[in-house]
């Protein structure tokens, strides 16, 4: 957008300065007539001396953009050799120069030099003093009509640019979110239906009752998981039409997700303590996340003899933590492992702070969660 306002204004500085030339050529030849109409309406016979002088001074007006000081002095000038000649000039020239001085340069200049051009206008009997202040005050309005126009066109510009660059750091923000998103939900259905698919091998020859009802569930954790990618997916097709195939997921099926787990092997347990309350969805699926992570990470890098799940509900915070004991197992990712950055990610999302490492005798996360703003 910037880039097309830029191109828009080059494309449009040629027009606007041959506006502004051909503005100034017509002013120029209007004030020179009027002046002139002031000599050839007096009974005063005009000789070829005064036109001379008045057209060269209506010709100086042209350059008021770039000299507007000197094109001043010119006009005084010019009214001063008329009046030696002993005409009576209309101090149009001098007039229309009074204004473009006040337009076009500071203001303290233009007021320092409305002074003793007022006094000079009026004691050579050229113009009055409420006309030299009616130009100034007039070329001062159009200055600051001029410096609001172009604050506004900076200031809409500056908020373009901001705007863009909140656009680039939402799309950074939703691309980590989507990341986090497909991160969890194939992380924890890779593993789980590799660990089932490997339970069911194993006791395939002996208890093939046991190895289908394996199978079975490793097939409806697929189709849950395929669910989830259908419905991020389709938000990703189509953001703004808020279509969901399947709710997010929330702490009431914690349970279920646990029991999924014990189901693969895992020897685990929910605790819940404290007083149970409703919270935030975004809460809820962050630290609905951060258990399915934790759980996945302790499926995958150890062997453990328990694994603890507890949700602790405070007044003010609600704390989440997943411990196993499985030091003597295959080592636990390190604390910048992804899944890790992912679950600090998604606590600090909802205001809160994780901590992850080893124990004495496995590996410990800590989620700490504010409800202060639950709804």
């Amino acid at each position: 957008m910037n880039r097309f306002l830029r191109r828009a204004r080059a494309a449009c500085d040629p027009l606007v300065a041959r506006r502004s030339a051909l503005f100034d050529l017509a002013l120029a030849m209007i004030t020179t007539a009027v002046e002139l109409g002031v000599f050839f309406d007096s009974n005063t016979r005009v000789g070829a001396l005064p036109v001379v002088v008045t057209v060269l001074v209506g010709a100086a007006l042209l350059g008021r953009r770039r000299a507007p000081m000197a094109v001043l002095a010119t006009a005084c000038a010019g009214a001063a050799v008329l009046v030696w000649l002993g005409y009576a000039p209309g101090g149009g020239p001098a007039v229309v120069a009074l204004a473009s001085l006040a337009d076009l340069r500071d203001r303290r200049v233009s007021g320092a030099v409305l002074v003793p051009t007022m006094l000079y206008l009026e004691l050579a009997s050229i113009c009055s003093p409420p006309l030299s202040i009616g130009a100034w005050a007039l070329g001062s309005y159009l200055q600051t009509r001029r410096r609001y126009t172009r604050a506004l066109e900076d200031r809409a510009a500056t908020l373009e640019r901001e705007r863009d660059q909140l656009d680039q750091i939402a799309t950074q923000r939703e691309r980590a979110s989507v990341a986090r998103e497909l991160h969890d939900i194939v992380a924890h259905s890779v593993t789980v239906t590799l660990i089932g698919v490997r339970g069911a091998r194993d006791v395939l020859p002996t208890e093939p009752q046991v190895a289908a009802e394996t199978l079975e569930r490793v097939e409806a954790n697929a189709e849950q998981s395929l669910a989830e990618l259908r419905r991020i997916l389709g938000l990703l097709r189509t953001p703004d039409s808020g279509a969901q195939w399947r709710p997010q997921p929330s702490l009431d099926q914690l349970a279920e997700l646990v029991s999924g787990y014990r189901t693969a092997g895992m020897p685990v347990r929910l605790e819940v303590t404290g007083e149970a309350q409703p919270l935030a969805d975004g809460l809820e699926l962050s630290a609905y996340r951060i258990v399915e992570e934790a759980l996945t990470n302790v499926l995958k890098h150890t062997d453990p003899n328990q694994v603890t799940v507890t949700l602790d509900y405070g007044p003010t915070r609600l704390d989440v933590t997943v411990e196993d004991d499985g030091g003597g197992g295959v080592p636990v990712p390190s604390v910048g492992g992804h899944g890790i950055l992912g679950m600090r990610e998604r606590a600090a999302v909802a205001g809160g702070s994780l901590d992850a490492g080893r124990t004495a005798g496995g590996f410990l996360v800590t989620a700490r969660l504010p409800v202060g703003d639950a709804v």
